[in-house]
């Protein structure tokens, strides 16, 4: 069995006998709960991470979501602004049920990790081309999306972590093709964004 020498500082004996006696039993009480041999604890499984998809009902708003915080990028030579979809419930409604996009505005989808990716058009009503973007911001693959179309349109790639979306045919209109960069107002994007790392 531990043991635990329990000592009380001279500090403490100008303290009249009935205040010292709450103290010292706290400090007691606060010993011999350290000086415990430590026993074995039963290891808890870790639980699974809950499905970010809500099979219960929609994991996207049943709305247009309000304007997302902004940030400007710079695809090649051209300026977008663009809103900032972080989480995954601003990831899951990204554009639908909004009715237009300006020429220069944009929508950067953030993701934490690089993998493959796959972009529909459920409840979106504007027509979008977008960028499947690697973790150093180079363009991989542009496609051109059809409105409300639900067929998922995957990347080639599995190193995909930034998509970008625009008004269809923004990129050609831009001269904008793939191997192109693109960094935003603080410089590189994988270093603008603060990413939680798994084990």
């Amino acid at each position: 069995m531990a043991r635990c020498a329990i000592e009380i500082p001279a500090a403490f004996l100008h303290v009249g006998r009935v205040k010292l006696v709450p103290v010292a039993l706290a400090a007691l009480a606060t010993a011999l709960a350290g000086c415990e041999e430590a026993r074995p604890t039963a290891v808890t499984q870790p639980t699974a991470a809950p499905p970010l998809l809500n099979l219960q009902g929609p994991a996207y708003l049943t709305n247009a979501q309000p304007r997302l915080q902004t940030m400007k990028l710079y695809v090649g030579p051209e300026e977008l602004v663009a809103e900032l979809a972080l989480k995954p419930v601003e990831i899951y409604t990204g554009m639908m049920w909004r009715t237009n996009m300006a020429e220069n505005e944009a929508m950067l989808f953030v993701f934490s990790a690089p993998e493959q990716r796959a972009f529909y058009m459920r409840n979106t009503f504007v027509p979008l081309s977008l960028a499947y973007i690697d973790p150093s911001g180079l363009i991989l693959e542009i496609h051109d999306l059809q409105p409300r179309n639900e067929t998922s349109v995957p990347s080639r790639s599995n190193n995909i972590q930034f998509v970008l979306e625009v008004p269809q045919g923004w990129f050609q209109r831009h001269k904008i093709s793939t191997g192109t960069v693109v960094r935003c107002q603080y410089g590189e994007l994988r270093n603008s964004f603060s990413f939680r790392r798994t084990p």
